[in-house]
């Protein structure tokens, strides 16, 4: 299978600049009833960028329901792991394709399809799975259609939703990107996305130019103020359910941020697994997706809530999250990590240092690490603690001096967040370059990326795989 999109160095061609943050804790959805004439009740095409946050629940990603025992659903399903497509007609299943895959890479970018022609002779023909271009014909179920059935999702004056089944359940939890649907056309993946000729990765296509049907629909998410808008030119709007301004984000299969690992976490993860509820029994909470080993990079953390007790918010950066995910410590009880701690104090290897300012609910950390220079700095809402310059490079004016990168067990460094006491729960909003928390002021590095509440010292980079490409 080709590569899916991680911290990928593609370059050029047709950029993608807005996903769709959807967060199934809110509920967060997409809805429209269908005109009531159609172009083809038996012939369509899905297609849609993702990448997931949540995984062992069902998910939908398009559904289409007319009552109970007729619908059509798009989604994962058995768990959440699994693609699957499944019609509903009069209360027996008459389509249902399930991957033998899983799908569980939650720090990458998917290309997801599902095609639809019942007016196909060969039966295999009238209903395809794709996922980065490749037809996927390794199914755990293979109920095809018979020929010429009446599908679902294009019926005439049917209710669709993006993100849900029927606005009551298995709501998604990721990001989603340029998603369309076509009525009455079955299309090949080339129509959405092409190898990229160094890395042979599959990258998305510019799809304006496409026909997509009476019913059909292209959401880009580019307007804030209306992100169910279609942009395909049939004004098939959607309606916004839960969603607000600050789920249109810049994380998109062109331009991968970090986030936290949804695989390496003791805490809680939500909104796209930027915000972590660390847990009252463990001290550590995540890691950061992507690791570095050189260069300049900064983030912002926002401490959004304390549940009590003594316990305090430990935020930085961690050389060995796996070793931390094991014993559940906080990064700076070990050599591998140091923490800023709410009480001011910075932490490393166990021992506690005099640093700078304590913090609390609502504060903003900064987080700049320089790995040319082995120094790590933090910003209390925009004041460099220990009257710490990020600028002034191998003099590390008020700097924490760092172990090299090469040292640890992993060869990089992680942001971390975690809590100072197994006492308390408290929750940290992270923004790699893509906040999960209102932003101000709106600030991005010297390369236009990533949106911070402070500046973001010159030199210093958002964790996102753009600038990985050119730094990293």
């Amino acid at each position: 299978m080709p590569l899916i999109i991680p911290s990928n160095t593609i370059t050029g061609g047709y950029e993608v600049d807005n996903s769709l943050r959807f967060d199934d804790g809110s509920s967060d959805y997409l809805s429209r009833t269908n005109q009531s004439s159609i172009t083809d009740n038996k012939i369509f095409t899905m297609s849609t960028w993702l990448k997931r946050s949540g995984l062992g629940f069902n998910q939908d990603i398009l559904h289409a329901q007319v009552d109970a025992s007729n619908l059509t659903q798009i989604g994962f399903g058995s768990t959440g792991e699994h693609f699957i497509i499944y019609n509903l007609d009069g209360g027996a299943s008459n389509l249902y394709l399930k991957t033998t895959a899983k799908y569980r890479d939650c720090n990458a970018w998917y290309h997801l399809m599902a095609v639809v022609d019942t007016t196909q002779a060969t039966s295999t023909d009238r209903a395809k799975l794709y996922v980065n271009g490749e037809l996927i014909t390794a199914l755990d179920q293979n109920t095809y259609p018979s020929q010429n059935a009446v599908m679902k999702l294009n019926l005439a004056s049917t209710n669709q939703y993006v993100g849900t089944y029927g606005a009551t359940q298995y709501y998604f939890d990721g990001y989603m990107a340029e998603v369309c649907f076509i009525d009455g056309t079955a299309l090949d993946p080339t129509s959405f996305g092409e190898f990229d000729e160094d890395s042979g990765i599959w990258k998305p296509k510019n799809v304006s130019g496409l026909t997509f049907g009476t019913n059909g629909f292209y959401l880009p998410f580019e307007n804030s103020a209306a992100l169910g808008q279609d942009d395909s030119g049939n004004g098939n709007n959607f309606t916004v359910n839960n969603l607000t301004s600050i789920d249109q984000t810049t994380d998109t299969p062109t331009n991968n941020f970090a986030t936290w690992n949804a695989l390496n976490s003791n805490g809680t993860l939500s909104e796209g697994n930027l915000e972590c509820v660390i847990s009252t029994t463990d001290r550590w909470g995540s890691s950061g997706t992507f690791g570095i080993s050189q260069s300049k990079w900064y983030w912002e953390c926002k401490a959004v809530a304390k549940t009590g007790g003594t316990g305090l918010i430990m935020i930085g950066i961690e050389g060995d999250p796996a070793e931390r995910d094991r014993n559940t410590t906080y990064s700076g009880s070990t050599d591998t990590g140091y923490s800023y701690y709410g009480s001011g104090l910075y932490f490393y290897n166990g021992s506690a240092f005099s640093y700078g300012d304590a913090y609390d609910t609502n504060d903003i950390i900064g987080v700049a690490l320089d790995l040319d220079n082995n120094k790590l700095y933090f910003s209390k809402n925009g004041v460099w603690q220990n009257s710490g310059d990020p600028e002034s490079g191998a003099t590390g004016t008020g700097a924490i001096s760092i172990t090299d990168p090469n040292s640890q067990p992993t060869g990089f460094y992680f942001p971390s967040v975690g809590d100072g006491s197994t006492t308390t729960g408290h929750t940290v909003a992270s923004n790699f370059g893509n906040p999960s928390f209102t932003i101000s002021s709106g600030n991005s590095d010297a390369n236009g990326y990533g949106n911070f509440e402070y500046s973001v010292p010159s030199g210093y980079y958002a964790l996102c795989t753009k600038n990985l490409a050119e730094y990293g």
